[in-house]
């Protein structure tokens, strides 16, 4: 994978996901809110979140030049969340996403994040059309969505899932 940048807004870094993130996605990816809103993705060890950076999130930023971001809290250092755009099977449109341990939710990070990848999309990847996606009963992250300027479009199921979701959408004229 060549290196691809980091961004940064008042509070946080946004440094791309890599391999040394394995242990910080493992917790993350297994944490309750996690699992609720998201799903299990099957990362239950160190080896399985390695393979998942590899197999997923670098093919995507090496296919596409963006893709998932640890966000990083300055202030300490500390891996607090992830924020990014994802090329979703299934989602019309390249989806904004974010996921935050429990301890750091609620301080504003996600709204910040967000703001800094949205502006990305549009400013430096070029994007026209920002998707979102969340479950029904996710309304933070609803709430979010709408903050960052997506409406909600319709109800949505992803391929292999039978779970009915949420679609947001802006376009960016």
């Amino acid at each position: 994978m060549k290196p691809f940048e980091s961004f940064e807004t008042e509070r946080l870094i946004l440094k791309p996901t890599d391999i040394t993130d394995a242990k910080f996605l493992l917790e993350l990816m297994n944490s309750p809110k996690w699992l609720k809103y998201i799903g299990d993705r099957n990362i239950h060890t160190i080896k399985n979140a390695e393979s998942y950076i590899t197999e997923k999130v670098m093919t995507q930023f090496d296919r596409l030049g963006f893709g998932s971001y640890t966000v990083i809290r300055k202030s300490d250092g500390s891996k607090i969340g992830t924020c990014g755009l994802f090329d979703r099977e299934g989602v019309s449109g390249i989806d904004i996403g974010f996921g935050f341990i429990p301890g750091y939710e609620k301080q504003g990070y996600a709204i910040e994040s967000s703001l800094k990848i949205k502006d990305l999309a549009i400013n430096k990847f070029g994007l026209k059309k920002i998707s979102g996606i969340t479950s029904k009963q996710n309304i933070p992250s609803q709430k979010l969505l709408e903050k960052l300027g997506l409406r909600y479009i319709k109800p949505l199921t992803l391929p292999n899932s039978d779970e009915e979701i949420m679609f947001y959408q802006l376009e960016i004229s």
